[in-house]
């Protein structure tokens, strides 16, 4: 029972939370009803959010939700009501930017609290179909025309005729939002309000636009295009100074006396009745919700009395009277909605009043010919215009049939821009993903690379230089291979001559006959007639072993430079693995653990061991 009563408390202090937070605002301070119930909803729709759902969001939103399927008298209860404003909520949170989303459950049980505490004040925990649509409607954001017009379609009949009795029902709803500011008293419903707007027999479209955006609207619905106004002047800024507060500066709407000269009050003076010096209540005042420079005054001035400036325009577009027939959309495939808000502009700039709007995602006969027409309205309008003066009946027809080409070539064009807007998602998506840090270059050391390009270019080096050396011992190969031919031709001559001298120098011919010649990377000079010129590029025991009087084992001498060859490439080879491992760890090291790489040089140290050990002979 404490844990239902705590529950319950908390349930209604939610419930009273926005009308405290108006009473804090002290709008009853300005003497004005209209303008104090206009800043009265002006600030319940900026406090739950509304202002920032278009109305063709509203729209297909109760598409979404099969309201459009459903009776105007059908009652939903609260909880679907919830469900239903929650789809509006996170729908609208997908089309804004990261940095502007909003408080979802907030805003939810803001809304949802305001609606209860207006249509359903006996508490039976239940709205009708038409309640909701009706509130949604009007204080959700977008222009004043579009609801109007949405508003038509749910009061009109299959011909386009207006039918008072439901009319009579959206005033009944509709006027329940200034009574729940506490406006009732001054918009309160009557029975006479219906024949007050409307007292001709017959309403179509275009007189019912008329009637209600004309200035000044009927009186019971008043506040409704000052709260509209309201929103389109919040930020507009005048540079000229309040006569009464000083102000050197005025927001928002700027008033200005029609007898005192130079005479002009800021909104907050002139909504609460503020006048000094000659100025009196009394006095006519004009407003403005705009500033224009002198300059502009007068330029407009001479362009109005050259007959450059039209005169008397009406405040909306006129539609046609007769709807065109609506397209069969029964299996049309709805394209998926792009969470983007590049969308919402790119179709604006377009033409369209939003991606909401498209021919393709119609509802119904009624919203789909609304929505036609506001898209066409303009065109449709200039075109019968001049077909009325230019063309005979007959092209009308003609006409009609061009605009329809022309929609179907729009609504394709807006489903190929839906799929570039998709395209171009989906890699930027990619690009993000692609350019975003790692965890390996995050951990990257500027000393270690450093470090890490110096030991790579001690291995180029090395690399270098072994394969150096091993070109010299290429050619040393071949020296060596030229001297043990030499050896073996003069054995086979002391051979033959047994009675010459063993001390006696090789003839001149066999210097000769060497089959090769000797090269040598230390000395550029090049072979002579006698061995030991030949051997003027060698050095070490090899010199030594042709160089004294005595023969010597020259097969050993011969196996003495080859290991000083094969040591000279084995250190190298190991000085090289020596840096090459310095090099994998300071890479392990930065990587945590990665890969190791090889170094392959080009001949190994068994290869060099085994020519060691089986020399060439």
């Amino acid at each position: 029972m404490i844990e239902e009563g705590s529950k319950r408390g908390k349930a209604m202090v939610e419930k009273r939370q926005l009308f405290m937070e108006m009473r804090a605002q002290n709008f009853d301070v300005i003497r004005l009803s209209t303008y104090r119930t206009a800043c009265k909803l002006r600030f319940v729709q900026k406090r739950c959010n509304l202002h920032l759902v278009d109305v063709w969001n509203m729209i297909e939103a109760f598409r979404d939700n099969g309201l459009n399927t459903l009776d105007h008298n059908a009652e939903i209860n609260v909880s679907r009501l919830e469900t239903i404003l929650s789809s509006i909520y996170y729908q609208l949170n997908k089309r804004l930017p990261t940095t502007h989303q909003i408080n979802v459950e907030q805003s939810i049980g803001l809304l949802l609290n305001f609606m209860v505490a207006t249509y359903d004040s006996e508490s039976h925990g239940k709205l009708t179909v038409f309640s909701m649509k009706a509130m949604l409607a009007t204080m959700c954001g977008g222009k004043i025309v579009d609801k109007l017009r949405y508003i038509f379609s749910q009061i009109s009949d299959s011909s386009g005729a207006m039918v008072f009795a439901k009319f009579d029902q959206f005033l009944r709803e509709v006027l329940k939002l200034p009574t729940a500011v506490f406006e009732g008293p001054s918009f309160g419903y009557t029975e006479h309000s219906v024949r007050t707007c409307f007292p001709q027999q017959k309403i179509m479209l275009n007189t019912f636009l008329d009637v209600l955006m004309a200035d000044p609207p009927p009186q019971c619905l008043v506040w409704l295009p000052l709260m509209h106004r309201l929103a389109n002047v919040e930020n507009v800024f005048h540079p000229v100074e309040c006569s009464y507060c000083r102000s050197e500066s005025m927001m928002g709407f700027r008033y200005r006396c029609q007898q005192c000269h130079g005479y002009q009050l800021c909104q907050s003076c002139f909504w609460r009745g503020h006048a000094n010096g000659p100025h009196s209540n009394q006095h006519q005042m004009k407003e403005h919700s705009s500033w224009k420079s002198p300059a502009k005054k007068l330029s407009h001035a001479i362009s109005k009395s050259l007959g450059c400036v039209p005169i008397g325009e009406p405040p909306h577009p006129v539609f046609p009277e007769q709807a065109e027939r609506p397209q069969e959309l029964t299996h049309t495939v709805q394209p998926k909605p792009v969470a983007n808000n590049m969308n919402d502009t790119m179709l604006m700039s377009s033409g369209a009043p939003t991606p909401t709007k498209s021919v393709l995602e119609s509802p119904s006969r009624l919203d789909e010919e609304h929505r036609l027409i506001a898209r066409y309205a303009a065109r449709l309008a200039a075109e019968a215009g001049n077909s009325t003066q230019q063309c005979p009946p007959t092209d009308l027809s003609f006409n009609f049939d061009a605009n329809k080409q022309q929609r179907q070539l729009i609504a394709e064009l807006e489903n190929k821009n839906r799929e570039i807007l998709q395209e171009i998602q989906r890699l930027r998506l990619e690009h993000e993903q692609a350019s975003q840090p790692t965890p390996e270059k995050a951990q990257q050391n500027p000393t270690l690379l450093t470090e890490l390009r110096l030991l790579r270019h001690r291995k180029d080096e090395l690399e270098r230089r072994m394969s150096a050396l091993q070109e010299s011992r290429r050619e040393l190969m071949v020296q060596l291979e030229g001297l043990m031919r030499l050896l073996k031709d003069e054995e086979q001559k002391q051979a033959s001559q047994s009675g010459g001298s063993p001390h006696s120098s090789p003839s001149h011919g066999a210097g000769c006959s060497m089959p090769m010649p000797i090269r040598s990377t230390s000395a550029g000079s090049t072979p002579t007639h006698t061995p030991q010129d030949c051997l003027a590029g060698v050095g070490g025991d090899v010199l030594e072993a042709f160089a004294q009087g005595v023969p010597r084992n020259l097969r050993n001498d011969l196996l003495v430079a080859a290991d000083s060859i094969t040591n000279t490439m084995s250190s190298l080879v190991k000085e090289l693995h020596s840096v090459d491992d310095r090099a994998e760890d300071e890479e392990t090291n930065m990587r945590n653990g990665g890969d190791r790489g090889e170094f392959r040089h080009s001949e190994s140290t068994e290869a060099l061991r085994e020519r060691r050990h089986h020399p060439i002979m």
